[in-house]
């Protein structure tokens, strides 16, 4: 399920309202503001004592799909139209110290009925001058690459921020980018954000083992198995900030090696990703606020493993994903945002079998969004404790694994997976 995070612990820490890190006053998308009080280890505060880092936060929704599904999506919900508590988190979320913060999620997942550590980033930052510019250097630590990224264009802090956890918010097929090792791994990476503009990241990750995967609630069951030494992720980024508006630009990679079974010397399969990526953001006086997000990752993939155990036909194959939305919010309350998405590989009979059409992992659709926000905004009824958003979202598919119509070889049409998405978020 997309993340769907905002954490009021912030907003009281700095003493700001919501609306001056989030657009739209509730959600993950961040204005520069935001972006730089990630940047700087969450400790920006306005220096009174007796701040608490520790929030939480409730999502519930109901889900119907415009065909139902052949199985209910998990146990103890329907085959269609479900009213569910996709999930209740718990956040250590803010200033630990002068140099230190945090941003840690522990999550009850309403569908799957279990609970899990969620995302963790913990990070160490110092501002000081450089060749006479302001430069932040630090450090972070997480479970999730992308997690620490301060921008939203990459997927894990992506449109839609929050989507259907019975229901169908894409296809089968992702790049490693987008989720393939959320939660499963530990990460530390080191970076640089000099005078306001320009971001530079380049860290490493390395797998849990099963049994600490277990302790967290991920589970034994879907481990992928240990990544290479030369594991890699890394950002290059350009912002400008001229107040009313800014502008992001940037460029992003990860590479690893997986090895399945975790045998030393074993075939391993390789991934490498990189991706383009920007992003626009109207601020103006906040009566008026429009945001463009847009991003492009292409993953090369060599099978190594799967090929020699007979999972795919083909040794080497590609994948790739494309996104854009657009956002407008009136007055921080009233948002409408849409959104389309692409994803696109080569066609491998074995490895897109069961559950996709003619060996293709190809799923294409767009989404709409329209969302209230009554609470969470300036001077609005409990600020910043209370805050709540009401929303309506609708998927619809025109491509999904592989064929418009048919795509499961049981007469299920790519339409018929068309979701339709009512929710209510709140956190404090």
């Amino acid at each position: 399920m997309p993340s769907a995070h905002a954490v009021p612990s912030f907003a009281r820490q700095t003493g700001q309202d919501c609306a001056a890190c989030h657009v739209g006053a509730y959600g993950p998308q961040l204005t520069p503001y935001g972006m730089k009080f990630k940047i700087g280890g969450y400790t920006d505060t306005d220096g009174k004592d007796g701040k608490v880092p520790l929030s939480g936060m409730l999502v519930a929704a109901f889900t119907r799909t415009d065909k139902s599904q052949a199985e209910p999506p998990a146990n103890h919900t329907h085959r269609n139209d479900n009213l569910t508590l996709d999930e209740a988190s718990v956040f250590l979320a803010g200033r630990l110290s002068d140099k230190l913060g945090a941003f840690v999620q522990a999550t009850y997942d309403g569908v799957e009925q279990r609970s899990s550590l969620d995302h963790a980033d913990i990070r160490l930052a110092h501002t000081l001058e450089l060749a006479g510019k302001e430069a932040v250097l630090g450090l972070s630590v997480n479970n999730n690459p992308g997690v620490q990224d301060p921008f939203n264009t990459l997927p894990t802090w992506g449109f839609p921020y929050i989507g259907s956890a019975v229901g169908f918010t894409g296809g089968d097929a992702a790049t490693m980018f987008n989720g393939g090792l959320e939660h499963r791994v530990l990460g530390a990476s080191a970076y640089a954000f000099i005078d306001n503009s320009l971001y530079a990241e380049v860290g490493t990750y390395r797998a849990l083992s099963p049994s600490v995967q277990s302790r967290t609630g991920q589970g034994r069951g879907d481990d992928m198995g240990r990544l290479g030494g030369g594991t890699a992720y890394w950002r290059l980024a350009w912002l400008q900030d001229w107040k009313r508006q800014n502008f992001s630009a940037g460029l992003f990679g990860f590479n690893t090696d997986i090895q399945p079974d975790r045998l030393s010397g074993g075939p391993t399969n390789r991934y490498r990703d990189l991706g383009i990526d920007a992003s626009y953001q109207f601020l103006g006086t906040r009566e008026h606020v429009g945001t463009v997000y847009t991003s492009f990752i292409r993953e090369r993939q060599t099978r190594n493993d799967l090929f020699a155990v007979g999972e795919a036909d083909n040794r080497k194959g590609s994948l790739n994903e494309f996104r854009i939305n657009a956002s407008y919010y009136y007055k921080q309350t009233w948002g409408l945002t849409a959104g389309r998405f692409a994803t696109r590989g080569n066609r491998d009979a074995t490895l897109y079998a069961d559950g996709y059409a003619n060996g293709s992992p190809d799923t294409s659709g767009t989404v709409l969004q329209a969302d209230w926000t009554p609470w969470g905004k300036e001077d609005s009824w409990g600020a910043p404790w209370a805050n709540l958003r009401l929303g309506l979202q609708y998927t619809m598919f025109d491509k999904f694994n592989g064929a418009r119509r048919n795509y499961d070889g049981n007469g299920r049409d790519a339409k018929d997976n068309n979701t339709l998405f009512m929710f209510a978020w709140t956190s404090f």
